[in-house]
């Protein structure tokens, strides 16, 4: 799931925040639609972080003893990180040029069919498990394919799953299903929800020094994208995927059924949104019962991305997102830690090394053979 999480967010840094009737030749929306639209598109962009923080906690702890593995991104991969997504941009922008964006949008939908489903059902496995009654059975199962033998072998598949896990995947394939066949804008942000959520809670950056490599890079690399070319906007228009939030500015006067839309890039919430899990990680190490870092920066996030909606609103421009989020993100977690005096455990502190985890992993073993 972490290589799947880690594919797309190559895909979704794509994104932009961005008016999507500047052209579409739709009458203009009232005041009312386009406060209910930006209002949930801010909420659906706050959400993702949040629980997404508090499961990367959990996912970091389960993994320190030996149970999982996150993606981490290093140094090198942050610096890359823009020159990568600027040649998957590039790509996509030259292939919708090339060829008809209807068969290219037929592959990605199918495509993000069996992500979107599996991203939901890794969301709604827990939630389903508890509705299931007692009287069912939960029975595991764990697939293992490995290559080689000994201590040289390899774990090609190792996945472990129960029969709840199934029951939310035959609930997550409707809500596929849905979105194959009609390609509603709530099937869409039902995908794109739990995109962000696994994405945040999966792929950690290991320090803090990482985050403010990769945040600064794709600061650059929004700008340029959005205010040098044509070419991010262009993709964004063409890639039907849930790789981004929408919600209809016309949803008071045409329910449901409302088709003028404005939407928010998910890479303005997953990119973020691992720096801000991370400072709540951070929070965790301190020990001192308090989550300011993250509660700090989280309200930093909502302030740049409510800037990001009044510039695009007075300047009737695509905006690139991380422009106003990035020093957000970034100034107030370290001007607070200079303030407090915290800003060498900050830049100092990292994620448990491998090494580190066997260690406590072996402590953990030898603590439960002595209580036997």
């Amino acid at each position: 799931m972490a290589d799947v999480v880690f594919s797309f967010l190559a895909q979704a840094s794509e994104n932009t925040t961005e008016n999507a009737t500047n052209t579409s030749g739709r009458p203009p929306s009232t005041p009312e639609g386009m406060a209910v639209a930006y209002g949930s598109l801010v909420i659906m962009a706050i959400l993702p972080i949040f629980f997404g923080s508090y499961r990367s906690v959990n996912y970091h702890k389960e993994k320190v003893r030996g149970a999982l593995k996150p993606e981490k991104m290093t140094k090198k991969d942050a610096a890359m990180f823009p020159i990568m997504a600027s040649c998957a941009l590039v790509s996509l922008y030259v292939v919708f040029k090339l060829f008809s964006k209807e068969y290219i949008n037929l592959l990605l939908t199918g495509y993000f069919f069996f992500l979107g489903v599996l991203a939901l059902t890794h969301l709604m496995s827990p939630v389903v498990t508890k509705l299931v009654p007692a009287a069912i059975p939960n029975i595991p199962f764990h697939i293992l394919f490995k290559r080689g033998e000994g201590e040289s072998s390899q774990d090609l598949i190792n996945y472990r799953f129960s029969s709840h896990d199934i029951v939310a995947l035959a609930c997550c394939s409707l809500v596929g299903a849905w979105y194959l066949l009609q390609k509603h804008w709530v099937a869409n942000n039902l995908f794109g929800l739990a995109f962000a959520v696994n994405a945040v809670e999966l792929l950690h950056l290991n320090n803090v020094v990482t985050g403010l490599i990769l945040l600064s890079g794709l600061f650059i690399y929004d700008i340029f994208w959005v205010f040098g070319t044509d070419v991010m906007v262009t993709v964004a228009k063409s890639f039907e995927a849930p790789i981004k939030l929408v919600f209809p500015q016309d949803l008071l006067t045409n329910g449901l059924a409302a088709n003028n839309f404005a939407m928010l890039g998910l890479g303005d919430i997953v990119i973020p949104g691992i720096f801000i899990a991370l400072l709540l990680r951070f929070d965790h190490s301190l020990k001192r019962n308090t989550h300011t870092y993250f509660h700090a920066t989280c309200f930093a996030y909502f302030l740049g991305l409510m800037t990001t909606i009044f510039v695009m609103h007075m300047f009737k421009h695509a905006q690139p997102a991380l422009l106003y989020l990035v020093p957000a993100c970034l100034g107030t977690p370290l001007l607070l830690a200079l303030v407090k005096g915290d800003i060498t455990l900050m830049l100092k502190y990292e994620d448990s090394s491998e090494e580190k985890d066997k260690d406590e992993g072996k402590a953990v073993k030898q603590e439960a053979k002595k209580a036997k």
